[in-house]
């Protein structure tokens, strides 16, 4: 049964981290008009320390420390001396693409816990008969 519970551990785990990350590319997407705004990337690590082999967590929320790039717009409050302001450095297909990727993963630690679960049930049908 522990390998039951160590599968269930691990798919939830994924879907933890797949959780966090949705949340920054979804803050990205909705600031990628945001002037200054720099991108959030997250990355996972794998938990060492009394955890099950293969189970991740978020690991710290870094700031994309690509340029901004400048948009010019004289009347823009914003704008400097030359018209110009910094805008974000979102990208919004790359964070699509990765929300997608997100999701992706997601639902498939899903699928796995779900079916680790039916598997256990049964298991414990089996055992009362």
């Amino acid at each position: 049964m522990s390998d039951f519970l160590q599968t269930l551990t691990l798919s939830s785990s994924g879907m933890t981290a797949q959780a966090t990350r949705l949340r920054h590319l979804s803050e990205n997407i909705a600031n990628v008009d945001t002037p200054g705004y720099r991108r959030k990337t997250v990355s996972f690590e794998a938990v060492l320390q009394g955890g099950a082999a293969g189970q991740v967590e978020v690991g710290k929320v870094r700031l994309d420390r690509a340029e901004l790039t400048r948009i010019y717009d004289p009347g823009h409050p914003l704008a400097d001396a030359t018209g110009s302001y910094d805008g974000s450095n979102v990208d919004l297909m790359i964070e699509i693409a990765d929300a997608r990727e997100a999701q992706r993963s997601y639902e498939a630690n899903l699928k796995v816990f779900d079916q680790a679960r039916q598997m256990a049930q049964g298991l414990l049908d089996l055992l009362r008969r």
